[in-house]
């Protein structure tokens, strides 16, 4: 009996878009990414095209991570205490890029000008060659003051700069425009709401071509399923033609895995759910895999064992893997 076909072949493909710039393109990097690309399902290639493989940006902070789990500080050592350093270290771990997250200033964790931003700026430019994810502290007045002094010191490198939202979007958009950088665009699990960012910022003239899309997300645990269903959703309307969803996606995993209790925990308050230096990494690895099958092109991680743990199950998923 013939085994009936039952693949699904899809009228439209996510763009790709390329983060970074080599000498040859006018900026310092020794690698670019490029994300995006896929006709298809995420990892079904009986469908068609899977496009380029997805990347893991490994999450810096211009400012001690005094906050983090301590099976995190214990991995990354005194790296903690100097971002340029703390992006080395990053590189070690296998990050294709760097996401440099501006923590320090923010109003309640320091307040830095616009000025200090930019010089953590240059200083990991110049400690790392991988492209860069520039990310404000999600305080709207502050990252419209810093961002476009960062932006600024990084034209020529063709950055990724995070993140346009809704109701915030005209600053960062003018900067990114002024000094060639792709542009993050920030929603909540909203199809809806994702599609109007879009439309907002290629209003004021941003190129649609140059967008990635961040959804807010959850981690394992919290949320899961609605975030997969959701994400799963948009992609597949972006196959189907809908041109305000076929953007690469940006997650922001190591974020939302680390604030859950299961990773936070010590031994001695969960002693039946493993040891933290396992359990912690776990949870970062399986809510990753989760959306990269959901849809997700960028992973922003932390923990190394993490890491390790999903290169090789994109390794594994991927065409010509043995």
């Amino acid at each position: 009996m013939p085994v009936p076909d039952v693949s699904e072949k899809w009228s439209a493909a996510i763009k790709r878009v390329t983060i970074g710039a080599t000498r040859e393109q006018g900026g310092t990097r020794t690698s670019t990414v490029t994300v995006g690309g896929a006709r298809c399902i995420p990892f079904i290639e009986a469908d068609g095209d899977l496009g380029e493989r997805p990347v893991i940006a490994v999450e810096v902070w211009d400012i001690p991570g005094d906050e983090w789990a301590p099976e995190l500080k214990a991995r990354y050592g005194d790296a903690l205490s100097d971002p340029a350093k703390w992006a080395e270290k990053a590189v070690e771990f296998g990050a294709d890029l760097i996401c440099l997250k501006l923590m320090g200033i923010h109003p309640d964790y320091g307040d830095r000008s616009a000025d200090e931003a930019a010089d953590v700026v240059k200083a990991v430019l110049e400690a790392v060659g991988v492209p860069l994810i520039v990310w404000g502290c999600d305080v709207q007045e502050k990252d419209a003051a810093v961002l476009p002094k960062c932006t600024a010191v990084a034209a020529g490198e063709n950055c990724l700069f995070g993140s346009a939202k809704e109701k915030d979007y005209r600053t960062l958009v003018a900067a990114c425009l002024a000094d060639k950088h792709k542009l993050i665009c920030e929603s909540p699990l909203d199809i809806n709401i994702a599609k109007q960012v879009n439309i907002l910022v290629t209003d004021v003239g941003y190129n649609l071509e140059d967008i990635i899309i961040y959804h807010t997300t959850g981690a394992l645990g919290y949320g899961m399923e609605y975030c997969y269903s959701i994400m799963e959703r948009g992609r597949v309307a972006a196959l189907g033609g809908d041109k305000l969803l076929q953007q690469p996606v940006l997650s922001n995993v190591g974020f939302e895995a680390w604030r859950a209790k299961e990773c936070e925990a010590s031994d001695e308050e969960l002693p039946d759910m493993g040891p933290a230096a396992e359990r912690g990494p776990t949870w970062e690895a399986v809510t990753a895999t989760d959306l990269l099958q959901a849809g997700s092109d960028i992973l922003v991680m932390r923990h190394p064992k993490a890491i390790e743990i999903v290169k090789t199950a994109i390794d594994r998923l991927w065409p010509g893997s043995e």
